[in-house]
């Protein structure tokens, strides 16, 4: 792939995570399903987060959390999103340069406050998020930069931001650059009830301009409307690379020709599952960005899955370049 500027922009809600460690009765108290994500209003969150056991509070955003793994396995990256200029505003502006991602959308100056996803993790690692996107939701078409996005070999784009109306175009618009300057686009389907809301435009999306399409397995059966092994056979060859995760099996890459089992990278204890996802697609763009053949993409994939996995947090907390020395040679 011929290199630009950048290997990877990613466009999402930028959120600050604040993570809590809960009983399984944590859930069944506020009738939170297990494993999901809900949007919910200010109120719902004022009442969740002064339920929740001493948090830590981080910067997110899936699509962040991608961009900064790329970022930590030595790529180049950008980022847009909207904060807002208050406090949470700059700790994720900051954050997120800190790590060593391009970020320089104008922060808001009145409206919605910063958006902000209360994430609780139960003993058996699975988190539940609960996100009140706040003005994140309301990333608008001037927000874009086209020059910044056809400078980058792929567009990396996160399936939770398509909620609102003026996001979908800040998207759409987004798309038009990367493919109007030859590039590729990435999608990830997030969340099976995204899926289900959103269900005929990203059919229209994945047979459209889509060339990379990551999402876990019940994301793809919910797609498709069918078990997974129909649903791949849908989905092959409607995209380029088809990225399916599958948790402890491991995931399946595939092409119009092939597929492709990748293993799970080995972990010595799965603490927190918070951006296993977004920390996979790090690990296949950057090797994707490289031209790596795929199993070896995906080999990243998992190794960087792997150590989000290992921590609570959905950020690196050392150098997957280090991590991935020997893949990489």
């Amino acid at each position: 792939m011929t290199h630009h500027r950048y290997d990877v922009v990613g466009i999402g809600n930028a959120i600050v995570d604040v993570i809590s460690q809960e009983r399984e009765d944590f859930l069944d108290r506020f009738e939170l399903v297990k494993g999901s994500m809900t949007l919910i209003d200010a109120e719902r969150a004022i009442e969740l987060y002064g339920a929740m056991n001493p948090a830590i509070e981080l910067s997110g955003g899936s699509a962040a959390n991608t961009v900064a793994g790329l970022a930590s396995f030595g790529g180049k990256a950008a980022y847009i999103g909207k904060v807002r200029n208050d406090q949470l505003g700059d700790v994720f502006a900051h954050d997120v340069r800190a790590v060593g991602v391009h970020y320089d959308v104008a922060p808001g100056t009145e409206g919605l406050p910063t958006a902000r996803s209360l994430i609780v993790v139960t003993p058996d690692a699975a988190r539940t998020m609960n996100t009140f996107l706040g003005i994140s939701a309301i990333l608008d078409p001037v927000d874009v930069d086209v020059d910044l996005v056809a400078a980058a070999d792929v567009l990396y784009c996160e399936g939770y931001i398509w909620d609102m109306e003026v996001s979908k175009r800040a998207i759409r618009k987004a798309v038009e650059a990367s493919k109007g300057a030859g590039r590729k686009v990435s999608f990830t389907l997030s969340d099976t009830f995204c899926v289900e809301r959103h269900h005929s435009e990203w059919l229209e999306l994945v047979d459209g301009p889509i060339d990379v399409l990551f999402g876990n397995e019940h994301e793809l059966e919910t797609l498709y409307g069918c078990d997974l092994e129909a649903a791949l056979d849908m989905l092959q060859g409607r995209v380029e690379v088809g990225c399916i995760t599958r948790g402890a099996l491991g995931s399946i890459l595939v092409t119009p020709d092939d597929r492709i089992e990748v293993a799970p990278a080995p972990v010595d204890q799965v603490v927190d599952t918070t951006g296993a996802g977004d920390l996979y697609a790090s690990g296949f763009l950057f090797g994707y960005t490289r031209g790596l053949d795929l199993p070896t993409c995906g080999a990243l994939a998992s190794l960087a899955a792997s150590e989000a996995i290992s921590h609570v947090g959905a950020r690196p907390q050392v150098s997957l370049a280090e991590v991935a020395a020997d893949l990489l040679g």
